[in-house]
């Protein structure tokens, strides 16, 4: 960072990513700040500019020193686990050639959240501000993210052994051993169906008579509008979309097929003709969607088809530090490794990292977008005008 960068940041102010604190003179309070941030998405703390204000003031030589080993202390002491920290001082020359020295603090996002203060205490980043997790929901999904807990093997409380579709059992064992003609309960624990009693999140979306009678919202919410504007009323088509993932997923082709136009590019007079946005790059999105949604919200993946393009919305942003860029490499990370495992041996899906890749070469003009204010993965593919 070099002082015009610094000066470009200062002047947009605080953001989740960017603190001022004029002086260190709390180490509890700066502690909280590196936690929100280590457990958010990251950010600086530039001393010696004016909370809120943005006015630079500057550190002495001796303050730089201090507060150099004293933010070393917090990361190693006053932060559970502790952070790795790097920091950088920048001169700017005012008035008169002044010097204003101004230490800034780099965070990274931290791969084992959630980090917690020397009380117990989980701080995350809330906009430009930061605040105490107490919701467990929350607390879960850092977990997830830190790839503590997979969310797709824990219980579901109240299901049990009566909720099995066996038929569907012995379809996916089959992929593994074509003579096996019955189950048993073991089986079920044996594949991760079952574990004390309870389904597991991935038995239930897979082999469960009805998923949507314990997990309602983990369903596709599908909408066709007149226009391009989701907040119109009007629509073609409607559909609360339910079932196993496999399930859903036929029934959102089949949704995403009757609702997008066919053509005719040379075909025979009588053929149906070819869909509009390649139905291969539709199969590897919808699956994607299905597959690595984040299963600690309750929300559902959404499918919107508007004159001008298809929307798909799955609910959580990239899990740990993975980038767009990142997946478009062909790199993942694996929310829900159950759910994978499933899918490669009933579905077309591959499991391999490669499915984003496969989608974009049959469909470049698709735009990702990593919502992480949102919490969620969006997928815009634009209609042809034929």
């Amino acid at each position: 960072m070099n002082t015009l960068d610094l000066l470009n940041i200062v002047s947009r102010g605080e953001t989740s990513t960017v603190q001022f604190k004029e002086c260190l003179d709390s180490i509890d309070g700066i502690a909280a700040e590196m936690i929100a941030m280590a457990n958010s998405s990251g950010g600086m703390i530039l001393f010696g500019i004016v909370d809120k204000t943005g006015e630079i003031k500057g550190l002495t030589d001796e303050q730089i020193r201090d507060y150099n080993q004293k933010i070393g202390n917090i990361a190693t002491d006053a932060i559970k686990p502790q952070i790795f920290v790097t920091t950088d001082i920048i001169t700017i020359t005012e008035s008169e050639n002044k010097l204003c020295n101004i230490l800034v603090v780099f965070i990274e996002e931290g791969i084992a959240k959630p980090y917690k203060d020397n009380q117990g205490r989980i701080w995350i980043k809330q906009g430009s501000d930061k605040r105490k997790l107490t919701d467990n929901n929350e607390q879960i999904r850092l977990f997830q993210q830190s790839g503590m807990i997979y969310l797709d093997e824990m219980r579901v409380p109240n299901t049990s052994i009566a909720d099995i579709n066996n038929e569907r059992v012995v379809n996916y064992l089959h992929t593994i051993d074509e003579d096996i003609e019955s189950t048993n309960e073991q089986d079920y624990k044996n594949i991760n169906l079952l574990r004390d009693k309870n389904l597991t999140l991935g038995g239930l979306m897979f082999f469960s008579k009805n998923p949507q009678k314990y997990r309602p919202a983990f369903c596709i919410k599908a909408v066709s509008f007149y226009g391009n504007d989701i907040s119109g009323t009007e629509y073609r088509d409607s559909e609360d979309i339910v079932g196993t993932i496999p399930e859903m997923f036929e029934k959102g082709m089949s949704f995403l097929l009757r609702n997008l136009r066919h053509t005719q590019q040379g075909q025979n007079f009588n053929s149906t003709g070819i869909l509009e946005i390649s139905q291969v790059a539709l199969e590897e999105l919808l699956q994607n969607a299905l597959t690595h949604r984040d299963y600690s919200r309750n929300s559902p993946v959404l499918l919107f088809i508007f004159d001008d393009r298809v929307e798909l919305i799955s609910p959580g942003r990239l899990p740990n530090s993975l980038t767009i860029d990142n997946i478009k490499m062909g790199n993942a990370v694996v929310r829900n490794p159950l759910i994978v495992s499933y899918s490669s041996k009933i579905m077309k899906y591959r499991g391999i990292g490669s499915g984003i890749r496969r989608a974009l070469k049959e469909q470049p003009d698709i735009v990702l977008t990593n919502d992480i204010e949102n919490e969620q993965f969006k997928v815009v593919i634009p209609r042809s005008n034929l």
